[in-house]
């Protein structure tokens, strides 16, 4: 009986256990860089200006286009997201990680340009937890474009398979925890 009670007790420390660190949440970051192709290291807030002179940027969306937001007090490392269709003038849809949840990929995300003169510097973006656009409009820098006019022919970094790059990443959408239960009828 006493292996019994230890063998369960056992059981549901290494069931309490939080996640390994190797086993993080997919970022906004390494999601937009793989998705668009734009090969720009470190937080987002930085990516508008590491972006000059070595991929075009404007105020107009573009399909694969990285839309850089500048950092806030609620988003201090900033965010980008990468627009996957243009519906008209002042909407488009975004596919963007870490938006709506920690490591939760947002595919198809309906993304309004509330800016006063249309040019895409404030936006309100859809909200998985509410189920509909945020009610914080966010400034933005504007849009990097997957042109290099100043970039060499060939990279020196090779390039990265999807899904061996981020195998240790777990979306939290698709993250699942299973929690061992006993019968207490297996404790006597």
């Amino acid at each position: 009986m006493f292996r019994r009670v230890f063998a369960a007790l056992a059981v549901l420390f290494v069931a309490a256990q939080p996640l390994p660190a190797m086993a993080s949440v997919l970022q906004c970051v390494p999601y937009a860089r793989e998705v668009s192709g734009i090969e720009i290291q470190g937080n987002a807030r930085t990516w508008w200006g590491q972006a000059e002179g070595r991929y075009d940027r404007g105020s107009q969306p573009k399909v694969g286009a990285v839309l850089a937001f500048r950092p806030s007090r609620a988003m201090p490392l900033g965010h980008v997201a990468v627009v996957g269709e243009i519906v008209d003038d002042r909407h488009v849809m975004l596919n963007h990680a870490n938006w709506s949840g920690p490591g939760k990929i947002d595919r198809h995300a309906l993304a309004e340009d509330v800016s006063e003169a249309g040019d895409w510097s404030e936006v309100r973006v859809w909200y998985g937890p509410i189920g509909k656009l945020g009610l914080r409009s966010n400034a933005t820098f504007g849009f990097i474009y997957n042109d290099a006019p100043s970039a060499p022919a060939t990279l020196d970094t090779p390039s990265i398979n999807f899904a061996a790059a981020f195998a240790d990443l777990i979306p939290a959408s698709e993250t699942k925890v299973v929690v061992p239960t006993l019968a207490l009828a297996s404790l006597r």
